[in-house]
C-alpha cells in the first residue's frame, strides 16, 4: 500500500526547525517522508538528513520518496529512543534539528491487517515494529483485569475503563479475543447505550490505550526528550508534534523543565541547586493547524507542535 499521509503542520515544522542548508537534521518518525522530503529539499550538498522509523513499510516508502536526495539522506530502521546511538555509529556528535511526529500514521491505520483500526477486521496486532514480541492479542488476552483497567484508564482516559476491562476478561474466558471487530464489540457492550450513540466510536479510547501499551509510546517519549535536547548544537531545535493530551503534557513539562530546571524553593534569593537551563521554549503556546489545513486534513485537528531551542 502506498503511503498517502498528508504531513501535519508542515510549514510550521519547517519554520520551527529553522533549517540551514548545510545543517544536520534528524526525522525520528520518518513515516512516508512527507516532512523529510521538504527538509531534504532545503539542504545543499553539505547538509545531511537522518530518517529513523521502526516500521519496515515506512522505511520502504520513505526510501522511494527520498530517492532524489539520496546523496544527503541516511535512512535507519530503528526506534528514535536510540537516536544517540545511531548518531554515534554515523560519527555525528551534534545536530542542528530534530523532528518527532508522534503517534500512529494514517498509513498504519489504513493498512487494515496491522490491527490498528476498529473500522477494519484484522488480527489483534498493533505493532509499529513487527519484530517486537508484544502484540495487542497478548495485552487483551494475557493482562490481568487490573492491568487492563490501568491501561484503559491512564492511556485511553476512558471513564468506563473498569467496566471495559471486566467485559474483556469475561469474554476471553469463553474464548480468546482474536480480532479487532471482536474486541470492538466487547467494548461496545461495556458502554451504556446513551454513550454509544454519542460522538465518536466507543472503542476509540481503548484501542488507543492498547496501541500505546504495545508500542511503549509514552515511556519512549519520556525517556528520549532530554537526550535529544543534549545532542543539539547551540541554536539547534527540537520540534515535537503530539496528537493527544498525554503526549502533549509530557512534551510541555519536559521542555519547561529543560528551560528552568531549578528546584530551589521560590523564596531563595539565589539558586543553590546548580541545575542549569538547557535553552528556551520557542513556542509559549502549542502551535495548532490553521483553518485551511483543518479543511484539508482531518488528522490536523488534534495536532500540537512545540519547539525547544538549545542554548
Amino acid at each position: 500500500m502506498e503511503f498517502t499521509h498528508i504531513s501535519v503542520l508542515l510549514n510550521e515544522v519547517l519554520e520551527g526547525l529553522n533549517i540551514k542548508p548545510d545543517g544536520i537534521y534528524v526525522d525520528g518518525t520518518l513515516g512516508g517522508a512527507g516532512h523529510s522530503f521538504e527538509i531534504a529539499k532545503r539542504l545543499d550538498a553539505g547538509g545531511r538528513l537522518i530518517g529513523i522509523d521502526r516500521d519496515n513499510n515506512a522505511i520502504a516508502a520513505a526510501t522511494k520518496r527520498l530517492e532524489p536526495y539520496k546523496d544527503r539522506v541516511t535512512i535507519v530502521r530503528d526506534n528514535y529512543l536510540n537516536t544517540l546511538d545511531i548518531l554515534d555509529t554515523l560519527g555525528i556528535k551534534a545536530i542542528d534539528g530534530m523532528l518527532l511526529d508522534l503517534g500512529v500514521s494514517s498509513h498504519q491505520f489504513d493498512e487494515g491487517e496491522r490491527g490498528f483500526s476498529y473500522r477494519e477486521d484484522a488480527p489483534l496486532d498493533m505493532r509499529m515494529d513487527r519484530r517486537d514480541e508484544l502484540t495487542a492479542f497478548e495485552v487483551v488476552n494475557g493482562y490481568s483485569e487490573q492491568e487492563l483497567f490501568r491501561i484503559i484508564r491512564d492511556y485511553g482516559e476512558d471513564s468506563f475503563a473498569k467496566n471495559i476491562a471486566k467485559h474483556i476478561v469475561r469474554a476471553r474466558n469463553e474464548k480468546p479475543i482474536e480480532t479487532t471487530f471482536e474486541l470492538a464489540n466487547v467494548i461496545k457492550a461495556a458502554i451504556p447505550a446513551r454513550v454509544r450513540e454519542g460522538k465518536g466510536h466507543p472503542a476509540k479510547k481503548t484501542f488507543q490505550a492498547i496501541r500505546i501499551e504495545v508500542n511503549s509510546e509514552l515511556d519512549i517519549l519520556k525517556d528520549s526528550i532530554n537526550g535529544l535536547i543534549d545532542v543539539l548544537k547551540p541554536g539547534g531545535r527540537l520540534c515535537i508534534i503530539s496528537f493527544h493530551s498525554l503526549e502533549d503534557k509530557i512534551v510541555k513539562n519536559a521542555f519547561r523543565t529543560a528551560e528552568d530546571p531549578c528546584i530551589c524553593p521560590k523564596d531563595f534569593p539565589v539558586c543553590v541547586c546548580g541545575r542549569k537551563s538547557k535553552g528556551k521554549v520557542v513556542t509559549r503556546k502549542a502551535v495548532t493547524a490553521g483553518v485551511e489545513e483543518l479543511e484539508m486534513n482531518n488528522r490536523a485537528h488534534s495536532a500540537k507542535l512545540r519547539v525547544f531551542e538549545k542554548a
